[in-house]
């Protein structure tokens, strides 16, 4: 599996699947989620609802995740996911270390739930980075770490050929393409 950057709307990605930093209660919000949703059209909104009226009546708990058509999007499937909100510091470390693991468990489901459905290609957004305050380094480490650590155990099989992050904005960007150096190849020296 390839792990590629892109700086630009998730929206757009002509992919098999695109994952959405969604809320629990899967009806759509802002930022990634209120994109997604206005740019797929009501089919997701619909897809949705069916998964609130049957098994998720409680909504999509944190760290999981579940697919549904893409509607009008330029990809087969919509996979949504819950991220955690970041812990304040009087939270402490053991709360922090929980709440990683939650956001780790974002994509490592959601890449499960890409192959399941036989998509080769995926568009993953940088998940808790917005309104959920996640500081953008950690939730680098945080995502490429559990997307390379998925490749090199070979855990999804041969199912995926690309995982894309798709990145808004150019600080994101070099974040994450610093990070995913770091994590590939060790530290750049200059």
């Amino acid at each position: 599996m390839e792990i590629t950057l892109t700086q630009g709307d998730i929206t757009r990605q002509r992919v098999d699947a695109i994952v959405n930093a969604a809320n629990s209660s899967l009806l759509g919000g802002g930022g990634v989620d209120g994109a997604i949703h206005r740019a797929g059209g009501p089919e997701i909104l619909a897809a949705c609802r069916a998964l609130r009226a049957g098994h998720y009546g409680k909504g999509l708990p944190t760290g999981q995740a579940v697919a549904t058509t893409a509607g009008r999007l330029p990809a087969r499937w919509v996979i949504h996911t819950v991220g955690p909100v970041h812990p304040r510091p009087e939270d402490g470390a053991p709360e922090l270390a929980r709440r990683t693991e939650l956001l780790a468990s974002c994509y490592r489901e959601s890449l499960r739930i890409a192959a399941e459905l036989g998509a080769r290609s995926v568009a993953l957004p940088a998940v808790s980075t917005g309104v959920y305050g996640w500081p953008m380094e950690s939730a680098a480490r945080t995502a490429l770490g559990e997307v390379l650590e998925l490749e090199r155990k070979g855990s999804l099989g041969e199912a995926l050929d690309e995982a894309r992050f798709v990145l808004f904005g150019a600080d994101a960007y070099g974040v994450f393409e610093q990070v995913l150096q770091e994590l590939s190849h060790g530290p750049m020296v200059d």
